[in-house]
Order: structure tokens, then C-alpha cells, then sequence
């Protein structure tokens, strides 16, 4: 699980640096333990947020780029890594926060990609 997450919060801060990048504003990321019950154990939610509003990606299942391509896998692998993804407004300010879940129960995924990927904006009930 550690792999896992710490691929998701590479590309997701890649993407950050990349494509939300203002000139003198950094960005932000967070990094939160939520409890569930029973024996599915907990979810890990990375956020990361940039201050760029009009460059948001869309919360769909990505397509595989071309096989020479050079870029555009960034999430197609969240998507494929974590539990759940999406993008909502920043917090505390302009831009926007894209985030992911990745559970943290024994079970889970052990380090290989799924065979489906899927976006979900719906992952986590009442959460934006």
C-alpha cells in the first residue's frame, strides 16, 4: 500500500507542478487517515491542490495514450491505483484540489494495478 500511494502522490504532484503552476504560488499537499467500520479498515485521501482554476481534468475513465507516447498516463495510473478519484474546488482559495482513496485493509490490491480502471467522483458519500 505504501508503493501504491506514494506512485498516486508522484503523478498527482506531478500534474500539480505541470499543468497548475502559477508563478509564485506553490501548491499544497495533504495527506489524511478516515476511518470505516467494520473490517474493511480505513482509507488514506492524498490531496493535492495547485492554484490554476481553468485547467481541471475531467473525472472520467482516462484513455490510454499512444504506445509512443511520451506523457499522458498520469491518470490512467490513479485511476487504476486508487479506490477512488476526483477534483473539487481548493479550500482556501482560488484553484482547484484533485484527490484520491486508497484503502488500507491487508487485503487490498497488494502493489498491482486493477484489472479495470474507473474514476469514481462518487467514492467517498458526502464528501465534495
Amino acid at each position: 500500500m505504501n508503493e501504491t500511494l506514494t506512485l498516486i502522490a508522484a503523478e498527482l504532484c506531478a500534474n500539480a507542478v505541470r499543468h497548475g503552476r502559477v508563478p509564485g504560488r506553490d501548491f499544497h499537499v495533504r495527506l489524511t487517515a478516515e476511518a470505516e467500520g467494520g473490517a474493511d479498515g480505513g482509507r488514506l485521501r492524498l490531496e493535492v491542490s495547485d492554484t490554476r482554476e481553468e485547467r481541471r481534468p475531467v473525472v472520467t475513465v482516462p484513455t490510454e495514450p499512444a504506445p509512443d507516447a511520451e506523457s499522458g498516463r498520469d491518470l490512467l495510473l490513479v485511476a487504476a491505483l486508487a479506490d477512488g478519484w476526483g477534483v473539487t474546488d481548493r479550500r482556501s482559495g482560488p484553484g482547484k484540489t484533485v484527490w484520491a482513496v486508497v484503502g488500507t485493509a491487508s487485503g487490498n490490491r497488494h502493489g498491482a494495478l486493477r484489472q479495470t480502471p474507473g474514476c469514481r467522483a462518487d467514492a467517498i458519500p458526502g464528501r465534495p
